[in-house]
């Protein structure tokens, strides 16, 4: 097959790609799309993300090389609109982190007398793994179900390579990479249920992407900008470097006894600016759009609609 002059992959962006009914592994390539499964050097074996991230670093090196120099039959014009979620369904449920920014933590407490406390471990919760959605796709809502939906700009952490009892000092070679993810949550819900899985777990409140950077191409994941946009406003702004524990230390907590796999979303936590902290509170509601974005990541924007 004949090859096209080459792209440049330095900042390579893993997606996954509604290309002619089926979603499957590609590389964006600025206005263009490299589709892996067109290229005839390919292994078609690897055809989505999670496939990608179990074959490891040497399938992941000839992606690399294939998108440098694609053959013709593997490019298309790239289209935001055909992006899913770059991991469409994980293995697992999300793993969720509270209260992981001192801003967040200063904003909730409601008594100004008492002294702000912060938590001496993670507080973990999980968000269902069919409540992933597409970076810019719709987020139904019921507003018969809830009238407090909130926004939280976060840092998704997808593991490379799972394992059980993981030491920090070796916990970052556990990374693959990162995205963007909006941990979308029914406040009425959360709090009538008292544990937050139902109001954290609401179709389509789990909107991520655009993109997975892969860990080599981000510096340092705890100094980065992170913000979120609400109908154009600016509703927060922070830095990662604001994170209380760190994501070695969270990967190490979590992996004491229970099994990480490869492919497994941690979300970072949010930092301070979310709707109901907000003097008055403030929700999302049908016909808004809410934006989140990470440094050196992107952005995700998604349009709130009635479910009917």
């Amino acid at each position: 097959m004949p090859l096209l002059s080459s792209y440049s992959v330095s900042h390579m962006r893993l997606i996954s790609y509604l290309y002619q009914g089926k979603v499957q592994l590609a590389v964006e390539l600025g206005q263009k799309v490299f589709l892996p499964l067109l290229d005839s050097r390919w292994d078609q074996n690897i055809d989505s993300m999670l496939a990608l991230i179990d074959a490891g670093a040497v399938a992941l090196t000839q992606l690399k090389m294939l998108a440098a120099e694609p053959e013709a039959a593997s490019i298309d014009a790239f289209d935001p609109a055909q992006l899913s979620s770059p991991i469409p369904r994980p293995r697992q449920n999300v793993m969720c982190l509270g209260l992981n920014y001192k801003d967040h933590v200063a904003e909730t407490n409601t008594d100004p007398t008492q002294e702000i406390k912060l938590p001496r471990s993670p507080i973990v919760f999980t968000k269902a793994a069919n409540s992933m959605n597409g970076p810019y796709s719709d987020i139904a809502i019921d507003t018969a179900i809830s009238v407090k939906m909130d926004w939280e700009s976060e840092l998704a952490v997808i593991i490379g390579k799972g394992g059980i009892g993981i030491k920090e000092e070796d916990a970052m070679q556990h990374v693959f990479g990162y995205s963007v993810l909006n941990d979308v949550t029914a406040r009425d819900r959360q709090k009538w249920h008292k544990q937050f899985f139902i109001g954290k777990s609401y179709a389509g409140c789990c909107p991520m992407g655009p993109a997975i950077v892969t860990a080599d191409e981000i510096a340092d994941p705890h100094d980065l900008a992170i913000r979120s946009w609400v109908n154009g406003d600016l509703k927060q702004e922070s830095n990662t470097r604001h994170q209380i524990f760190s994501i070695a230390n969270v990967i190490a907590v979590l992996s004491q006894g229970m099994q990480l796999e490869a492919g497994d979303i941690i979300a970072t936590g949010t930092p301070e600016g979310v709707g109901y902290a907000r003097t008055p509170p403030e929700y999302l509601m049908p016909g808004d759009v809410v934006e989140c974005e990470v440094e050196g990541i992107g952005r995700i924007a998604n349009r709130i609609t009635q479910r009917t």
